[in-house]
Parts: structure tokens; sequence; C-alpha cells
């Protein structure tokens, strides 16, 4: 016989005659409906003074076999909070002396009855597995308020009616969920304590209350448990990269560990190294156990005025909402499955996963201060239900990847607009017409102006800011997007104009490895669409972009091939290096490459990594938390790799154009800390040369060449005896 679910388990048959009793002697339960007491029970009803506790929180079972943790969300249990009349659960199956989690289902859709003396609330519930008994009945009876609440009793029933298992569960919190929360900082860097939202305008219907991190999760029903004190950490003025904060994580987070668990950490940093504008990240989305770690940076959120501390409320509440996998508001199309996008395409929800700057008001006002004249200061009711009855792995940290599932996604989403005024264009290019198997894929990306009188967008155009997605269908005919290994939150206006002065802006990325592995896997065409989330809402897709990737013809291509495929490589690749010990592997693997390879086109983007990480410090917490190690920057190692990077890129053999211009300005960087400062002004002047001809627009020529003065003030000011 088949092993039964724990909804399908069936009661002794006393239990079963009980409970169908109990049934027959309840009337239907219908939506809404007030189940009408007896007349005696109406007299003591009038005679009770004390109002009733409410029943919606956390119950849990216990005993062997099966547990089931359940969630009833049918009344207000605190000021503040949303009643989402829902049911939902989890089982776990003990076996000796472990637990182990097995399903969990969720009742969207529950009709409630309510009486003097019980609430019963029932159901069709959606389950990870095929249930047998997908109906669930549960029971609770009311209490007053000075009066414990009482047991729920979970009913599984099949369609037709028939009691499956049965589970008695006391309360244990008027909380959905609770999590640990560790927060660290580094030295300086004063971590947000709250902000009383009556500070400055809000909505008129939003009660002013001094808000907390903890205490906005408390009114989204979610507990955030702070776990021990504040570590303060060493910091030093490079900023922080990704590769360093998961080195924190594994060292500092004191709850780590690489199982799902409902932990997370998050570092008050001072600065993300290379990009500017990021307040926050959530970082740890590289591994089998992601959403663990998160980081916001002081240096553009700190202050203690009111616009400042409702910024960094924000940002707060905004990372750790990643780590429960929630997405920004305007991505929940892009989920597994896709959730339904709110107003404006995303960019009209009031909610904490929303840019400020990017939001679009139903009534025509957007950006900043309408965002804050309209925000209530809480999750919309989509990002709360997944919050509370949210499916477990996809929920706790640690189990499901960030957007949760597979990759996959449908190519409509991707479709041309019907109509397309919003006077932008995008494109997407790639330096080759075909690559070699194995070789790292680089696109360029270019926005566009097609109005004469000019556009204004923002200008994040990388798609690690989020803003623009990447559909890669593959030779097999299946459709991915690339997601990013770092959920970089950018929410600083970056406002551009594009008009004949400035009719483009530019941006190159690597998109060959991401949160699902490596994307170009097989021989074979692969076609690539681009889409670009403007500042207005409007959806710019670019035609699409046929590549090749060709077969290897010899045992030499397959062995490089391996060599530059593996999963720590292609982290190595996204992080422009790295001197994580867990990277090792692939730093070896890169190694070999330029040693045994050193004229093979894949050495390029070898020296790449090795060279922009040997060029900038690297920081390193001690295993005993006691202090940070920096690894000052290898300014011969730095030299020894990017220049030849440089040279062969300069004769269109190398890297597009848009990474050589990064390479070179690093190279500029290692020649001016060795001391030579003439050779750094000179790699910067071959820079502009090579970009000062008829192949590239005027204004292009120009940026380059401000970019090339900035650096050479940077490097003399730096650098330069005085």
């Amino acid at each position: 016989m088949a092993e039964s679910s724990p909804a399908e388990e069936q009661e002794p048959v006393a239990a079963r005659e009980a409970v169908a009793e109990q049934s027959e002697a309840e009337p239907t339960a219908t939506s809404g409906v007030q189940e009408q007491p007896e007349p005696a029970q109406q007299g003591m009803a009038a005679a009770a003074a004390l109002p009733y506790r409410p029943v919606s929180g956390r119950y849990r079972s216990s005993g062997g076999g099966y547990q089931l943790e359940l969630r009833v969300d049918v009344d207000r249990i605190r000021s503040g909070s949303k009643v989402l009349r829902r049911l939902s659960g989890d089982f776990f199956a003990t076996n000796g002396g472990t637990t182990t989690y097995f399903g969990s289902f969720t009742v969207h859709s529950p009709t409630v009855t309510w009486s003097a003396t019980r609430v019963v609330v029932k159901g069709l519930g959606t389950y990870t597995w095929q249930a047998g008994a997908p109906v669930v009945q549960v029971t609770i009876p009311r209490r007053r308020v000075n009066q414990p609440t009482g047991d729920a009793t979970a009913q599984f029933l099949t369609a037709g009616g028939q009691p499956g298992a049965s589970y008695t569960c006391p309360y244990i919190s008027a909380y959905f969920r609770d999590i640990q929360w560790e927060q660290d900082s580094v030295v300086g860097k004063i971590p947000f304590l709250s902000y009383n939202t009556g500070s400055l305008p809000q909505p008129p219907g939003s009660p002013a209350r001094v808000l907390s991190v903890p205490g906005a999760y408390a009114e989204a029903g979610i507990q955030l448990l702070v776990s021990g004190a504040t570590n303060v950490i060493a910091d030093s003025s490079g900023g922080w990269t990704d590769s360093e904060l998961h080195g924190a994580m594994q060292t500092n987070f004191s709850l780590w560990k690489n199982v799902p668990q409902w932990r997370a950490w998050l570092m008050v940093a001072s600065a993300y190294e290379g990009v500017s504008g990021v307040r926050g990240i959530m970082f740890d989305a590289a591994d089998s156990f992601q959403r663990q770690g998160c980081a916001v940076f002081y240096d553009l959120i700190k202050g203690t005025d009111a616009e400042s501390q409702r910024a960094q409320l924000r940002t707060y509440v905004h990372e750790i909402g990643h780590a429960f996998n929630v997405l920004h508001s305007w991505q929940k199309n892009l989920a597994r499955p896709p959730a339904p996008l709110g107003p404006k395409g995303g960019f009209g929800d009031l909610s904490w996963m929303n840019y400020p700057q990017n939001y679009q008001s139903p009534s025509g006002t957007s950006g900043t201060a309408a965002y804050w004249g309209d925000f209530p200061f809480q999750f919309t009711d989509n990002e709360l239900v997944h919050l509370r009855h949210g499916f477990y792995r996809n929920v706790i940290m640690g189990a499901s990847p960030f957007a949760t599932g597979a990759a996959d996604i449908e190519p409509e989403l991707f479709d041309e607009p019907i109509a397309d005024e919003s006077g932008l264009r995008l494109g997407l290019r790639i330096a080759k017409s075909g690559l070699a198997f194995g070789e790292p894929v680089v696109v360029e990306l270019k926005l566009e102006t097609t109005d004469l009188r000019g556009r204004f967008t923002h200008g994040h155009l990388h798609p690690d800011d989020e803003l623009v997605n990447i559909a890669i269908r593959q030779p097999s005919g299946r459709t991915v997007l690339y997601r990013p290994l770092r959920l970089r939150c950018v929410d600083q206006d970056e406002t551009v104009h594009l008009d004949t002065n400035r009719p483009a802006i530019y941006s190159s990325a690597y998109i060959g490895y991401g949160r699902d592995g490596h994307y170009f896997q097989q021989p074979g065409t692969y076609q690539l669409r681009a889409s670009y989330q403007a500042s207005d809402g409007s959806r710019i897709v670019s035609p699409v972009l046929r590549l090749t990737v060709r077969h290897p013809v010899s045992a030499s291509d397959t062995q490089l091939a391996e060599l530059m495929l593996g999963e720590e490589q292609g982290k190595l690749l996204v992080l422009r290096g790295s001197d994580a010990p867990s990277l090792r592997s692939g730093n070896d693997a890169l190694q070999e490459v330029i040693e045994r390879h050193a004229n093979h086109p894949f050495a390029v983007y070898a020296r790449l990594a090795k060279g922009l990480n040997a060029e900038h410090e690297f920081k390193a917490l001690s295993p005993d938390r006691a202090g940070l190690t920096v690894r000052a920057p290898d300014t011969k190692s730095a030299i020894e790799q990017l220049a030849p990077v440089v040279k062969v890129s300069e004769q269109g053999k190398g890297v597009d154009n848009l990474t050589l211009n990064l390479a070179t300005r690093r190279l500029a960087r290692a020649y001016a800390r060795q001391g030579d400062l003439e050779e750094a002004g000179a790699t910067l002047d071959r820079l502009v040369r090579h970009f000062d001809t008829p192949a590239f627009k005027p204004y292009v020529v120009e940026a380059v060449r401000a970019q090339a003065d900035t650096t050479k003030a940077e490097l003399m000011n730096d650098f330069g005896s005085g």
C-alpha cells in the first residue's frame, strides 16, 4: 500500500464518527455569515463585558509522525495589520530523532463562520503535492481576552466530504512567522533605530507612529527577533565588493549555516565598491543556500534628519524583504510562478519594494515626493500573502533561490508592444557574430532617443540594476531569464536627458553566468532579447539578437571550454575576480588558462578577472572575528595581467570597447600606484586615441576624453607628490 500524505492519514473510526456528527450539527459555512447562537447563548453574550480574543495567528501540533504548523488569517491581530482571509500551513515529518519538511498548502478564499462559541474556516487548498484530501476545515473556540487562545482543530476532507487526517494545534504566536535577525556594522557606521512617520507629510489615512525595522515587519505579521548585540567590524576606505560581503557573512554571522533556516544577517557597510548609487544589496544569491545575507550602505543613507531616517527605514525593510524572496515591484511577473504586476507596470505599487524615484501614481504624479506623499509604510496585499502564507521553501532563507524555482519564462513577456510612443529605442549587440564554445558572452546595450525634442529617463542600463532584463532562447527551445548573481538596489535617482547633444547611453554586461549557472552551455544558435523599464513605466524591447556558439573541433577546444565553464569560474567572471577561499578552484582553473594557453582568446578574460582583482584591495574578516585583514593592491600582478588585455583589445581581438575603457583606466591606476604617473597618463592618452576615430560618434569620443581627464586628476590627487 502506498504511503499516505499528512492530509490523507485516517483517524480511528470513533474519531471519524465524532467528526461526522459535529459536521452535521454545524450550519454550512458561508463567507461573512454569522452563525446564530441559541437564546441562552445570546443572553450569555449580552452579559459578557469583555471582547473576544482574535483567533488569527500561528498554531502547531505535536507528537510523532506528521506535525502541522498552521496559520490562520481571518481577523485583525493588532493595530496596523491587514486581514488577508487565508489559511496556510506547513507539514513536517518526524522520524526517530530527525524532523524534515514535507510540504505546504494555502487556502486563498475560505469561507468563515462566526458564532459566540467558535470560528469555522473552510476551503479548498493549493498544495505542493497531489493531495487526496484537499479541503481544509479549521475550528477554533472563541475566547474572551482574559482567557488563553484555544486550540485549533484542522480537519482535512476529500472533495466528497470524507474525513482524512485531523490535527489538534495549540496556539503559539500572534505572528504568522518569526525569524532571528542579526545585524553587524563597520566601525563608525551607526545602525538605524526608528523613525516617526509623522515627522514628514504622509497620507491622511496613515496613522503617525514610531517605526523600527522589527516594527514594520510586525505590522506585516512577521516577528523579527533581534539576535544578540551588534558586532562592530573593521572598515577600509575602498568600499565593499560582493565577494567580500559574502565572506564577511560566513565569518561574522554567528547563526549562518548552509541550510534553510529562519535566520538573516544584515551588515551596515560604508559603501559599495565600483558602482555609485547603490544603497543596499541582497548579495547572497550565488550558491545553493541563498537569501541569508544583505547589506545597506551607510554613506548614501546616513543622517539624523527626518528625511534621512525615513530613507534608512525603507532601505533596511527593502533589503530584508529580498531575503524573504520578495521581488521589486516591477519584476513580479518574472517570478516563477509569475505574480501579477501592480498599477503602471508595478511602478504604481505603494510598497517597501518599489523605488521612490520610479513611483507612478494613478493620479498622474510621479517621483520621490509623490511616493512619500502616498506611501502608508506597508507591503502590498500580494506581498503580505507571500510573507505570511507563501510555501515554506519559497520564503524561508536558504531554500528556494531568489525569484523562486526554475528560470523558465514565457517568451511572450518580451513581445514588442502593440504601440510604442515612448520616444526611446533599445539596442542589443555583441562584438562577434559567433563565439567559441566556452567563450564568455558579453553584450552591449544601447538606449537612444527617437524624439528630436529629447526624452528624460533613468540611466540604469546594466541588467544587474534590475531595470533591464534579458531573455535567452537556448538551442533546445527553452527560454530563460538572465538573473544576476547579486540583487543590486540602485534606488537613487539617475535621470538622464537624451537629446541631439547626447542621443544615447551605453552599457556592457557579462551574461554568461548568473543565479541559474551558465546560460550558454551547449553549442548552437541562441536568440537574445532585452527589455528596459523606462521611468514613465514604458517597456522598451530590443530587436532579437542571434548568437551562434560554435562546436568545439578538437580535444584542446573541449578542455579549454571545461576550464572556463566551471561554476566557480563563472562567479569569478561576474565578480571580476576574488580572493575568496571558496573560489580557489576557479582561480586555479583561470590561472591554468593563462599559463598553458597564453595566446588563446580565452586568456584575455582570465587575465581581466585576475588583473581587476589584483588592482584593488581585498577585505576578509579573521575567523575569530577579531579583526579585518586587508590584502593590499598587488600592483605588479595587476599590470602583468591588464597590460596584455588592453593591448590585444586595442587591436580588436579582445574585450568589447566599454570593458576596454574600464580595463585601461584600472591599468593606469596600477601604474600610478607603482609611482609611474607618466605611464599612467600615456595609457589614458592611448585610450582617447583608440576612440577618437570616425568609427565612434563625437559625443562618445568626448565622453571618453572626459573620463580620461577625470581619471588623470584623481590619480594626480591620490598618488602625485604634491
